[in-house]
């Protein structure tokens, strides 16, 4: 524990936040920016001499409950969070996945217009797509939330028009994969309600998904080509590519068809029809 230091970082932190973010009245007499230690120490519910004795690096080490209280009240972003931790001489603990994509991701996938693109949290959920995403695989705005996560459409269904996950050809390698990184995932965000929640419904729901779970791998290798049996345009075979975005544990998947071949022809007819089926005059 480094207590000059993290004495030095919740001063910083302490001043950065004023009352209005965090609901409170600024009022009359504040002699010094951001919130006094009495208004932290309320918000992190602990006590104002406790507080204040980490501000003097006299206090004794924090528990993990006090951090915890301490980064929601200063409003620490991860990165924050992580050093906290770090300078507390504790191991950092992780909330969940990260539901937040960067703006400059989802400016990426949108500039992609002749690929496929997808934004996948650590938890299989499709956070967000492109034009074309939607039109290879589904329309994900129609899709309630909870129904928008890769392993559980692969395990428990629905199944559109009796096709599995689309009707991808690596299905069983699929399958596998997403059990593995689900396990791990798991291991990285233990108390995380979402999480544990999808391993119960996939764990009574499913004995393939069960089988998987219970051989505790946790390595996967990657499929870097993959065919889709479109409903509209048939079998498309297309090349996949996968970007981590290590500070959210996110990926970036990217579905792109071969220069001339027939995926590229069928791709470009999707861009077209987009997410509406053809009529039969096509």
């Amino acid at each position: 524990m480094d207590r000059a230091e993290l004495a030095a970082f919740l001063r910083s932190r302490r001043e950065r936040v004023t009352p209005a973010d965090v609901g409170l009245p600024a009022g009359p007499r504040r002699r010094t920016p951001g919130l006094r230690r009495e208004e932290v120490a309320q918000l992190a519910f602990i006590s104002t001499e406790y507080y204040a004795r980490l501000e003097q690096a006299r206090a004794p080490h924090p528990s993990t409950e006090v951090l915890t209280g301490l980064a929601r009240a200063l409003r620490l972003s991860d990165a924050e969070r992580a050093h906290l931790h770090q300078l507390a001489g504790a191991p950092p603990v992780a909330r969940g996945p990260s539901r937040e994509v960067r703006r400059s991701i989802l400016d990426l996938i949108q500039r992609l217009p002749h690929a496929a693109a997808t934004v996948i949290s650590a938890g299989f959920d499709i956070l967000a797509w492109n034009e074309l995403a939607a039109a290879l695989l589904e329309d994900f705005s129609a899709v309630p939330q909870r129904e928008r996560n890769l392993v559980r459409r692969a395990f428990l269904g629905p199944h559109k028009d009796g096709q599995i996950l689309y009707g991808v050809s690596d299905l069983d390698d699929f399958a596998r994969h997403s059990a593995h990184r689900l396990r791990a995932a798991a291991a990285r965000y233990p108390d995380d309600d979402g999480v544990r929640s999808l391993v119960d419904d996939l764990l009574a729901g499913s004995p393939r998904f069960r089988e998987l779970w219970e051989s505790h791998d946790v390595t996967d290798e990657p499929t870097l080509r993959k065919t889709f049996r479109h409903p509209v345009v048939g079998p498309i075979t297309l090349n996949c590519d996968v970007l981590d975005i290590a500070d959210r544990d996110q990926r970036v998947v990217i579905y792109t068809a071969e220069p001339g071949s027939p995926a590229e022809e069928s791709l470009r007819l999707l861009s077209v029809i987009g997410t509406q089926r053809m009529v039969e005059t096509l």
